[in-house]
């Protein structure tokens, strides 16, 4: 039986980045639906219904009477997004699908690589878990830029004082010396990883973001770590 596809009001739009913005799709009255936290919606403008586009949730399950997607202007939908999408603007929302999930185990350590907005879908991971009081450690490895670029940083460092098995690593492969950056200033690497992940057998790897990324840390987790492939689940942004 095939999904209904809802049209939802923006209740709000809020920039995050001058390149990015978080839109809130708020549920009709009634709408309770059944979903995960890491899957993602697809969207499409009313005038423009053959234009479709996936996007992770921001938000997490325990979010209820709305989804939250945070976009880059990138292509024509993002683009149309973050430069004019407002409150009140509505959008037809097909109902979260996927299987991009966190694995909530008290023994499991999650270590999540991402770059650019593929670091989105980790603010539900660890959301949902501080929520819940979770056991399952989380660690975000975020390659960006400069730290301009850096989305949801008071989030995630408030994330990690409520949350003990919540980290947040950020490292900037352009920093300079007028950014005044005091992290770590280089890509990920193998070493930086394994000294991230010190139990290999009971880590789950996440890598989410463009697709050189993606790629990038799959042969680091399973070619030069030697980590099994069913210990890996990853989300490519074309």
């Amino acid at each position: 039986m095939p999904k209904e596809i809802l049209e939802m009001p923006i209740e709000t739009a809020t920039m995050e980045l001058p390149d990015t913005k978080t839109i809130r799709l708020k549920w009709p009255d009634g709408h309770n639906p059944d979903f995960k936290t890491g899957q993602f919606i697809t969207v499409y403008w009313p005038d423009t219904p053959a234009y479709k586009r996936a996007y992770s949730l921001s938000s997490c399950a325990l979010d209820r009477g709305f989804y939250e997607v945070t976009v880059k202007r990138d292509g024509k939908m993002g683009t149309r997004i973050v430069d004019w999408a407002k409150a009140g603007d509505k959008l037809f929302v097909i109902p979260p699908v996927g299987k991009f999930l966190p694995v909530y185990e008290p023994d499991k350590h999650l270590v999540c690589i991402a770059g650019g907005s593929g670091v989105t879908p980790f603010r539900g991971f660890a959301r949902e878990a501080t929520r819940r009081k979770l056991e399952t450690k989380i660690t975000v490895l975020y390659s960006i830029r400069t730290p301009a670029d850096i989305i949801f940083h008071n989030e995630f460092r408030e994330l990690e004082k409520e949350n003990p098995n919540f980290k947040f690593h950020v490292t900037c492969t352009r920093a300079l010396p007028e950014h005044n950056w005091t992290g770590r200033a280089a890509r990920i690497t193998s070493d930086w990883v394994k000294e991230i992940a010190t139990d290999l057998p009971n880590t789950v790897f996440y890598a989410c973001g463009p697709n050189a990324l993606v790629e990038f840390a799959e042969h680091l987790v399973i070619h030069e770590l030697g980590v099994a492939k069913e210990q890996m689940k990853t989300e490519k942004w074309g």
